[in-house]
């Protein structure tokens, strides 16, 4: 297994010089297997879709060097929306050129891999979530992360564009979507504990506190009712 990693890494690695010039591309993959010493069966078999697995394994080893910052970094008495924002901050902060990244989003907003793309970044801040210790196991699992999709996707846009001292102003920009997120949760809140509205909301509410998060070994399904 690990002879296995070690093969694809070195597939990742020699690819990430060609993505800049020709993106995820089957160039890339071809030009990748003329640069590692790799039997092409062994290869192919690790990446049946080419540079296409390449592409989701960079995302993924993005995803990897931000929880393994977030482990290490003393959180302890920073505030809840900070610590978000850190989390957002250090898997952006992973990326060693923006260029890759351009890439990847061109091929993941192509139809056939849209649904790819949709899943890194939801997985992404799945793992924001978890590694920050949400527990949750209602409807709240599935907004937490939809609003954090969100907060992260335009501020991965907005990043790609900035040319800030040390991006100073996406952590601004950054800090007010995260704002924004506050605000949302106060709101629904707001509503559960309003006796009127709470009253009016009763029969939509019963039905979204019916729903669970995934289980533990089936997360990427859309979830269930709770019995």
């Amino acid at each position: 297994m690990t002879e296995t990693r070690d093969v694809k890494a070195d597939l990742l690695e020699a690819a990430l010089m060609h993505v800049p010039f020709d993106g995820w591309s089957d160039a890339t993959w071809q030009a990748t297997l003329t640069d590692v010493d790799v039997n092409p069966v062994v290869a192919n078999a690790l990446c049946p879709r080419g540079a296409v697995d390449l592409a989701v394994a960079y995302h993924q080893a993005g995803d990897a060097a931000m929880l393994a910052r977030l482990a290490d970094a003393d959180l302890a008495d920073m505030r809840f929306r900070d610590r978000i924002a850190a989390a957002v901050q250090f898997r952006l902060e992973a990326v060693e050129d923006k260029e890759l990244v351009r890439r990847g989003m061109t091929l993941f907003a192509l139809p056939h891999y849209a649904a790819e793309g949709t899943r890194l970044v939801w997985g992404t801040v799945d793992q924001i979530w978890t590694a920050l210790g949400d527990t949750s196991d209602d409807v709240n699992w599935y907004t937490k992360r939809a609003t954090l999709s969100g907060v992260y996707t335009t501020t991965l846009l907005y990043w790609l564009g900035d040319d800030s001292a040390e991006h100073a102003a996406t952590w601004e920009f950054l800090d007010r979507r995260i704002d924004n997120v506050m605000q949302f949760e106060k709101l629904k809140a707001g509503v559960r504990d309003n006796k009127l509205l709470s009253g009016v909301l009763k029969g939509p509410l019963s039905i979204l506190d019916r729903i669970s998060a995934p289980a533990a070994a089936q997360t990427d399904l859309p979830g269930h009712q709770k019995p």
